[in-house]
């Protein structure tokens, strides 16, 4: 499919494939700021964990012991320690700035990793699940911290609104990055220099956003409260944290379907293909999304996002050979990350500023929790029913959180 570049006036650039074009007009406007700019590229180095930690964590107890039980489990508990932590280190950022949260994550991730890396090779379980533990409790919130900036420094919807979309993109392609990343040092050296590759990105990584324009700025709200909820308080942010929580259950659903039908299908490695493709698929769509103005109340983009990525997964319901299924991937994922993006955009209108970071993580661990809700259940369907009612309970689950989204966020 041939791609042409378009020189239009006031220097405006457009990728037009067939009929439609996609402005980039919009990014380049929302990234003029330097600092911005200069933030968005230092924080890269030290979220690559991101799509790298998880997998390699598996792969390496796996290796060592010969069981996926264990690696699972170990994956499954830095996973936890992360959606845990997380609201209370967004706590504390909100009330004493990011400066010492980072610099303890910068150096207790890493031990984690080591320690991790000692247990698997001295076989001592407890160690691996504590240090897989520790590990994600203590992974450095750079994420968070980036929406935060961008929030105080876009005052315009529009441009925060690209801003949030470029951090999809940048999300999913390290997503698609990560596991490649894994693949390459478990196959031509050892998986353990995967998770070394991990604690040394966030080291180097959080050391240099630390001086960053971001933290060099950085403000402490006032706090006109002081209840233990924090911005769970505020009932419309606590009704899109449960749609959040929804909704991921619909990934965790998706990802052991798309699992079990490679495995029933083909071979086990088309699964990292296909979801190769649907996070592609995903970058494409918000890439689309941050580049235009959308009229509607964002509550109904968010329901109309959800209720898109429904029909995506019952498509990849029906008995489709591989090619046929490869592609509808990639369509599936077209509005996973506008509805993410979305959901990052709701954040800033539900949640008061004095609990910027710490409102962001609640969505966080939302997403996280979800994930491993729907792993956990639809390993339990596919004990019974075949791999397509993976994908049909992905499909309720986010058409459910679509009626949510229209129900509670109406305001």
């Amino acid at each position: 499919m041939k791609l042409h570049r378009v020189r239009v006036s006031r220097g405006t650039y457009y990728l037009c494939c067939a009929a439609s074009c996609l402005s980039l007009a919009r990014y380049r406007t929302a990234f003029s700021s330097a600092p911005l700019r200069r933030t968005f590229l230092i924080s890269i180095i030290g979220r690559l964990p991101i799509g790298v930690t998880g997998l390699a964590i598996l792969v390496l107890v796996q290796s060592a012991t010969g069981s996926f039980a264990r690696g699972g489990f170990a994956a499954g508990c830095y996973v936890s320690g992360l959606a845990l932590a997380a609201p209370g280190l967004g706590r504390m950022i909100d009330r004493h700035g990011p400066r010492a949260v980072l610099r303890f994550c910068a150096l207790a991730f890493p031990s984690a990793l080591a320690f991790l890396i000692y247990g698997s090779e001295a076989a001592v379980p407890w160690l691996e699940i504590a240090a897989a533990a520790a590990a994600g409790a203590s992974f450095p919130p750079i994420t968070v911290c980036m929406r935060t900036y961008m929030r105080r420094a876009l005052t315009d919807e529009a441009l925060l609104s690209a801003a949030f979309s470029a951090e999809s993109v940048l999300i999913e392609v390290i997503f698609i990055i990560g596991p490649l990343v894994v693949a390459v040092f478990a196959a031509t050296a050892a998986p353990a220099l995967a998770v070394w590759f991990s604690a040394g990105c966030a080291l180097v990584g959080t050391l240099v956003f630390l001086r960053s324009p971001a933290l060099q700025g950085w403000r402490i709200e006032r706090r006109s409260a002081t209840g233990l909820l924090g911005p769970l308080a505020r009932r419309d942010f606590a009704h899109l944290v449960g749609i959040v929580l929804c909704f991921a259950t619909a990934f965790g659903f998706l990802e052991i379907g798309i699992t079990a039908y490679a495995v029933e299908t083909s071979d086990a490695a088309l699964a990292g293909v296909l979801l190769g493709l649907m996070s592609a698929g995903s970058a494409l769509g918000g890439l689309a999304y941050g580049s235009r103005a959308w009229h509607a109340p964002l509550a109904r983009q968010f329901a109309a996002a959800l209720a898109l990525t429904a029909a995506g997964l019952a498509v990849l319901a029906a008995p489709w050979q591989p090619w046929v299924f490869a592609v509808w991937s990639l369509l599936a994922g077209v509005a996973i990350a506008p509805a993410l993006i979305i959901q990052s955009m709701l954040v800033t209108k539900t949640a008061a500023t004095e609990h910027s970071t710490e409102a962001f993580t609640w969505t966080t661990s939302a997403l996280l929790a979800g994930v491993g809700i729907g792993l956990a259940f639809g390993g339990i369907l596919l004990e019974r029913l075949p791999w397509s009612a993976a994908f049909v309970a992905g499909a309720a689950a986010a058409l459910l959180s679509a009626a949510g989204a229209r129900v509670f966020l109406r305001r």
